[in-house]
């Protein structure tokens, strides 16, 4: 079975939001969220919704090619930000698109989300030997963020975007591999509470709705684990960094991704930044950097594509395919 990215699509919100406009509502600047995040504006939502903006991006792949929504075997939402806690929003966005034969499930591993839906689609549809698969990586942050903390709430922005998939036989597998670690005891470094228990036999908690983030402790957690992680499924593909065209890191913070390019010997022209425009999007974060490469047709067929993912669990995913569109 071969694994082929088809195309991509991306949805963000239609509302901007730049480091100049925050200023006026925290005590913060545009030179200090640039300095230290690299990130210059955010899209945020004001009507749309992780499902309105999953939906888009599914909506755009069907329509890009000679598929029809009833051919479609398979979708996989990566998400942290469900718009309800049921029906999930793979579900959603099969009924509205008329996906009728697919199957579907959500992902929630935080930023890491979009690196475990691309290995769930794969080993899935080589399982059930399904031919045409969406995988989406939608968000809406700006729900979870407290707009009195500056440390989080200039991080992070809202959208979609997502692949669609083909799986045909002809004997060749281009996911080449994947390799996964979890760190659960460091999981209260990076955590959003969701709603808390208010049965009348449930003993009463404090919860904050609130996304909350140590910083200082995922940073270093990042720059040490991530390496190992990479390589790890390098060792797994037989292959080296010199043989890899593209990584694709979680779009968390131009620091991080910096650092590591640097400690991993990366040149910056392989390891493509867009958190300029979008912020930290959470699991969307690397299927908007695939889509900018392949609209902007910098992604070549036969490049190989390192994809790096790191969040909340703490998780750190890794994952390397060949680009055949």
């Amino acid at each position: 079975m071969t694994f082929n990215l088809i195309t991509t699509a991306r949805a963000v919100p239609d509302q901007i939001i730049t480091n100049s406009d925050l200023a006026k509502i925290m005590p913060t600047s545009d030179e200090w969220i640039k300095q230290r995040t690299g990130i210059e504006r955010r899209h945020l939502a004001s009507t749309e919704t992780t499902e309105s903006l999953c939906i888009d991006v599914a909506q755009q792949l069907v329509q890009a090619n000679s598929i029809g929504p009833k051919q479609i075997d398979l979708i996989v939402v990566a998400t942290m930000s469900p718009t309800y806690s049921m029906p999930s929003v793979a579900a959603t966005v099969q009924g509205a698109i008329g996906a009728e034969n697919a199957a579907t499930l959500d992902v929630n591993a935080a930023c890491t989300g979009f690196v475990y839906a691309m290995a769930v689609a794969h080993d899935m549809a080589v399982a059930k030997g399904y031919q045409n698969v969406i995988v989406i990586g939608g968000e809406v942050m700006s729900k979870y963020v407290n707009w009195q903390d500056r440390s989080t709430a200039v991080l992070f922005g809202d959208g979609a975007a997502g692949v669609l998939l083909a799986l045909n036989e002809d004997g060749q597998d281009h996911y080449l591999g994947d390799a996964f670690k979890t760190f659960g005891e460091k999981g209260r470094s990076l955590m959003a509470d969701f709603r808390p228990n208010n049965s009348p036999f449930a003993k009463p908690v404090e919860a904050d709705s609130y996304l909350t983030m140590d910083g200082h402790q995922i940073y270093n957690f990042v720059i040490k684990k991530a390496p190992v992680v990479i390589e790890e499924v390098l060792q797994k593909t037989g292959l080296t960094l010199p043989d890899i065209d593209w990584v694709v890191f979680h779009q968390a913070n131009a620091r991080i991704i910096q650092q590591l390019s640097k400690k991993l010997g990366l040149t910056a022209q392989q390891c493509p930044i867009n958190i300029d425009e979008y912020g930290n999007v959470a699991a969307a974060s690397e299927p908007l950097v695939l889509n900018d490469l392949v609209a902007s047709n910098q992604l070549k067929p036969g490049d190989k594509v390192l994809l790096c993912g790191f969040g909340g669990g703490l998780t750190i995913g890794a994952s390397i395919f060949d680009y055949y569109n």
